[in-house]
């Protein structure tokens, strides 16, 4: 199942040609479900007979934005709505990227084609030059020696069992009072909910009455799509997308012009329904650009989030990368109108005291993927690259030339017998001689405390 929208041209698939030609005694088939999509809306019979030969499913696609491109979401949605029967077929995924997040990919298809009752084997997660090297080539073969392997001995991954069945609940309803606006900052709410998703809409109908700001609703599930990203790269050169469909520009002036973004949607097939992801691959217009850093963000989640691992991940993730303030999660699993009081709070106090926080792993990590990426790609990605040096994110260690020697001196210094007696037990207060010198400037700094309070209890998401 070749996810990619490039087709036969995809270098995730090369891999999978690889391994074809390197293990001949099978018969492999190759649907380009990416590539067909909109095909596949209008009759699904093709995949449907693929499937029904195969004794094993492997999908095959290149990382988008922290998961599976949006073709390939929209197959798994037609995959359930037809029903097909592979309840005891053999599953696995190839996938290749610059590591950017292939953990998030990896876990939704595996966690999908667990749902779909496939027996789940694995995945490989390469990069994207790996095929190019005897070592990419041998980590290929090692994968699928260990699915034939597991396919033999019929071992593969068994899922817990599932959490007992809750009683149904009451469709949520409006009950928070309107909050008097300001129109001091500007608050934009991305949706895709279904027209008949009333738990959804009256979740935002009650964030939007409970927030002080005036909040801007855009449903991308309307936004008529000329179509998928197609992993192109010419928005890397003109920072334009190919399409003509004017999703650029709508991006930029009625989302990323907002001083905060949240973002609701009801939880479908370990994520949400394929139109937001459609939306999150489109941004890719903006390349590996931060545009906006500095700006709030919370969600408005239905479903059962707390059980849904990958899901916190990549909420927190996304906001981490961006440089954004992470500002928590209201959920209907407990007291709905309590978590969206305190999420239009917490957003309200974040964008009145110009709140900022550090980034963690998932931030970081995701940062120095894409400034490595971006310095070597830099002749390709021109708009990335003029971004990344006009915001300093070249920060590379060795620009530091003054801390370097430093550390080497010092570290001359301490092979010697007397100063290792001299520094003995005095290495702690060397260490911590700068921070003692911060604390003994620090002053007392007064906060005003948004009207109303800007309690968190029962938000969950909250950043400690």
């Amino acid at each position: 199942m070749n996810g990619s929208p490039k087709g036969q041209n995809s270098i995730t698939l090369q891999t999978a040609r690889y391994l074809e030609k390197r293990y001949p005694g099978h018969r492999c088939e190759t649907l380009h479900v990416g590539q067909r999509i909109k095909a596949l809306e209008k009759d699904f019979s093709p995949a449907a007979a693929a499937l029904a030969r195969a004794d094993l499913i492997v999908f095959c696609y290149p990382v988008y934005t922290f998961l599976a491109p949006s073709q390939l979401h929209r197959f798994l949605e037609l995959l359930y709505a037809a029903g097909h029967a592979l309840r005891g077929k053999y599953a696995a995924q190839i996938s290749t990227s610059k590591h950017f997040y292939d953990v998030t990919a990896q876990n939704f298809i595996a966690e999908n084609c667990l749902d779909l009752g496939l027996r789940y084997l694995g995945g490989l997660s390469a990069d994207m030059e790996d095929l190019q090297t005897e070592k990419g080539r041998f980590e290929a073969d090692c994968f699928f020696e260990q699915l034939l392997f597991d396919l033999k001995n019929g071992s593969w991954q068994q899922r817990l069992p599932p959490a007992p069945a809750e009683a149904p609940r009451a469709v949520y309803r409006p009950q928070l009072a309107a909050a008097a606006k300001t129109a001091a900052h500007d608050v934009v709410l991305v949706t895709n909910a279904a027209p008949d998703d009333e738990q959804l809409h009256s979740m935002i109908a009650d964030f939007k009455a409970a927030c002080a700001c005036p909040v801007r609703e855009v449903n991308v599930r309307s936004y008529p799509f000329a179509g998928g990203c197609l992993g192109c790269l010419a928005c890397a050169v003109s920072g334009s997308c190919v399409y003509k469909d004017g999703f650029d520009e709508f991006l930029r002036r009625e989302i990323q012009s907002a001083d905060a973004l949240v973002f609701a949607f009801t939880i479908e097939h370990h994520y949400t329904h394929s139109s937001m992801k459609c939306y999150d691959d489109r941004q890719f217009c903006n390349g590996h650009r931060t545009v906006t850093a500095g700006k709030a963000v919370g969600y408005l989640i239905s479903g059962p989030y707390s059980r849904e691992a990958n899901l916190r991940m990549l909420a927190e993730a996304r906001a981490s990368v961006s440089g954004m303030y992470f500002c928590g999660v209201a959920g209907d699993e407990g007291d709905t109108a309590q978590e969206l009081a305190h999420l239009a709070q917490r957003l309200t106090f974040a964008l009145e005291h110009h709140l900022r926080q550090p980034q963690n792993f998932y931030g970081v990590g995701g940062t120095k993927i894409f400034r490595d990426l971006v310095y070597l790609m830099q002749g390709l990605m021109r708009a990335d690259h003029a971004f990344y040096k006009a915001h300093g994110l070249y920060d590379f260690p060795q620009k530091q030339p003054g801390r370097l020697l430093g550390m080497k001196l010092l570290g001359l210094a301490l092979r010697l017998p007397a100063a290792q007696k001299k520094m003995r037990g005095q290495m702690s207060r060397y260490i911590l001689a700068p921070y003692e010198k911060v604390l003994a400037q620090t002053q007392p700094r007064q906060l005003q405390t948004a009207a109303g309070g800007c309690g968190t209890t029962g938000t969950r998401g909250k950043n400690q």
